[in-house]
């Protein structure tokens, strides 16, 4: 059976990992074994971070929706009910940012709503 020799592969595994843990604080950044456990941690926060984002991305559409309406007399559940019932398919990304950006079409479509 022939010899492997691991050196170059074992490297490469393990620059791969320091390449991760760049910026990051004490020996975490250098020493193999410390960066791998950083890593796990920090690629497990950056997951919740993404679905935490979305979330917290839908609160303030919410909010600006209701802020926008209630400027007009209409809670933001009395707002939604009505676009449902008269099928009026915007969802709350676009409707937030012309209640920011463009209030006048934004009137409209509460007129139309009501």
């Amino acid at each position: 059976m022939t010899r492997v020799k691991r050196g170059v592969s074992a490297n490469k595994k393990k620059t791969a990992v320091l390449k991760h843990t760049k910026g990051f604080r004490w020996g975490r950044k250098s020493k193999e074994k410390a960066a791998k456990e950083a890593l796990l941690h920090a690629w497990s926060h950056a997951y919740r971070g993404r679905k935490e984002n979305k979330r917290d991305q839908r609160q303030l559409w919410n909010v600006k929706i209701n802020a926008a309406s209630r400027e007009e007399g209409v809670s933001y559940s009395k707002l939604v009910s009505a676009l449902k019932k008269n099928n009026i398919l915007l969802n709350r990304k676009v409707l937030s940012e012309l209640a920011e950006k463009e209030p006048e079409a934004f009137k409209k479509i509460l007129a139309k709503a009501k």
